[in-house]
């Protein structure tokens, strides 16, 4: 539960940030989040057929 808390707060942060923070600058960090996150599950994946 505590765990969730945590996750809403940070959460409302980020989206506040966004919010005040230029298009541009907001599309560049989603875009930089995004392969992040491909990145990640791609060695996620090739970690578990090994």
């Amino acid at each position: 539960m505590l765990f969730l808390v945590a996750a809403l707060l940070l959460l409302g942060v980020a989206m506040g940030s966004v919010a005040h923070a230029p298009l541009p600058v907001t599309l560049v960090a989603a875009a930089v989040i995004g392969v992040w996150l491909t990145v990640f599950a791609i060695r996620e994946r090739r970690a578990r057929h090994h």
